[in-house]
């Protein structure tokens, strides 16, 4: 039987996730959520799509927020369960390990939630401090043992011991408003972009300290790694993302036809997938860093994730 790709996709301001048909760019179905729901993840078997409830439109905007993490059947293209983070506000970054256990952090509440068994489990099996404010996303090594809560309002990395909650957060300040980031391929290095100071930088992950910093376009906000390591970073303020080498020397720009909102990569093709605030989809060629085309979506696309079922 012949798989098919799908892009999974959150439509942020059409409060959906969405399955797209990959070669064609028709919408297979789309599953109405509460409102504003935001980032996510998949598990390791393709299963599961864990949906965080933001609950607001961004984090410049007032409100609670939601308190709850949706969880999508990937097989049924259904909503089969949500996760109840009460009392516990405004999930916004997620991550999941080697080991599909899921890490939520509460931005409303400045904490990290973790669920050791999501498939199963409806509440979080432990909660920590992420040991700074307006905690908005979250990089985690992938055997769990190690994660990095971005914290907007401190303007602090704080770094995490999700496997030990009596651990003490430590403090680095990379820059001012710190947000997207990526490790490197061998997780020594975590990158880091400042939204305000617009730089990206590189922190050593046993130091803690910066050891390498470039500048970026307006507001950068996530950071990718594609397979040849390079970095690709989305500049909300600009119509371009900025590349990087791993050791951030500057290799171009990739001009764009409306701002970038996320990226998705081809798990086995040299093609990255670029939600833009006009309500498409950019198929970029990460050979020749040129797009071959575009597809339609609802309101706000936004994390994605190519699935290969």
């Amino acid at each position: 039987m012949k798989q098919q790709e799908i892009l999974l996709l959150v439509e942020k301001c059409a409060h959906a996730f969405s399955f797209y048909d990959l070669p064609t760019g028709e919408q297979l179905k789309s599953i109405r959520l509460p409102d504003f729901p935001h980032e996510f993840v998949v598990d390791s078997a393709g299963r599961y799509a864990y949906v965080g409830h933001y609950g607001i439109e961004t984090q410049a905007h007032r409100g609670e927020g939601g308190c709850s993490v949706f969880v999508i059947d990937l097989k049924l293209r259904e909503h089969v369960r949500t996760l109840d983070l009460w009392p516990f506000r405004r999930p916004h970054g997620l991550a999941i390990d080697a080991q599909d256990r899921l890490y939520v952090l509460s931005e409303g509440n400045s904490a990290l939630l973790v669920f050791d068994h999501p498939e199963r489990d409806d509440t979080p099996t432990r909660a920590m401090p992420s040991g700074g404010y307006k905690s908005h996303l979250v990089a985690l090594r992938s055997d769990g043992e190690l994660a990095f809560s971005l914290n907007l309002l401190s303007n602090t990395v704080t770094m995490l011991k999700p496997q030990d909650p009596t651990h003490t957060p430590v403090a680095i300040v990379p820059g001012a408003r710190p947000e997207g980031n990526c490790f490197s391929a061998d997780e020594r290095l975590l990158y880091v972009a400042n939204r305000e100071s617009e730089t990206i930088v590189a922190i050593d992950v046993e130091s803690l300290k910066v050891v390498a910093s470039a500048k970026t376009g307006t507001d950068p906000t996530r950071i990718y790694r594609d397979r040849r390591n390079r970095l690709l970073v989305t500049n909300y303020g600009d119509d371009y993302m900025s590349v990087y080498s791993a050791d951030l020397e500057p290799l171009g720009k990739i001009q764009l036809p409306s701002l970038p909102i996320g990226l998705s990569f081809h798990p086995q093709r040299d093609e990255a997938y670029i939600s833009l605030k006009d309500d498409r989809i950019g198929v970029l060629d990460l050979e020749t860093l040129g797009f071959t085309r575009y597809f339609n979506t609802l309101r706000e696309p936004d994390v994605s994730h190519v699935l290969i079922a």
